[in-house]
């Protein structure tokens, strides 16, 4: 019997896949049980546009990813900190200060998607990565001041 899965069954197949199960199994658990419904054509028609409706929201977030990559890709940073009289900072550059520096410049990004070298200390000019999504990482350049 064929069905489309509404979730995700373990040892069967992702939500929106279309599986061919015994008669007893698909009747007696994954519908009974709201995990599946038997796929007729409107099934099937519904299942299509879910997942065309899923493609194009992913290529939407994608097109968006890549163009916030490209806006933060190579951009320079300065980070103004108290030092002191041996040039060492009061504490180290945290991901929160360069996520708020980001914040100032229109560019909200969470503190936990930037990779920073630990314990900045140090006035210099540091590399920091972006993580925006899996495929899209950005590169940006940290200056710290006194």
């Amino acid at each position: 019997m064929k069905v489309v899965l509404l979730k995700d069954v373990k040892g069967s197949g992702k939500a929106g896949d279309i599986i061919d199960a015994k008669q007893g199994y698909a009747q007696n658990y994954l519908i009974k049980n709201g995990l599946a419904k038997a796929a007729d054509a409107s099934a099937l028609n519904e299942n299509k546009a879910q997942k065309a409706a899923q493609e194009f929201h992913r290529q939407e977030q994608l097109k968006e990813n890549k163009a916030l990559r490209e806006k933060i890709d190579g951009l320079t940073l300065t980070v103004q900190v108290k030092s002191g009289e041996s040039g060492k900072f009061f504490g180290s550059i945290t991901n929160k200060e360069i996520a708020e520096k980001l914040m100032d410049l229109g560019i909200e990004i969470d503190k936990k998607k930037i990779v920073i070298q630990p314990n900045i200390k140090t006035a210099g000019s540091y590399p920091a990565t972006v993580r925006i999504s899996a495929e899209e990482t950005a590169k940006i350049t940290v200056n710290i001041i006194n």
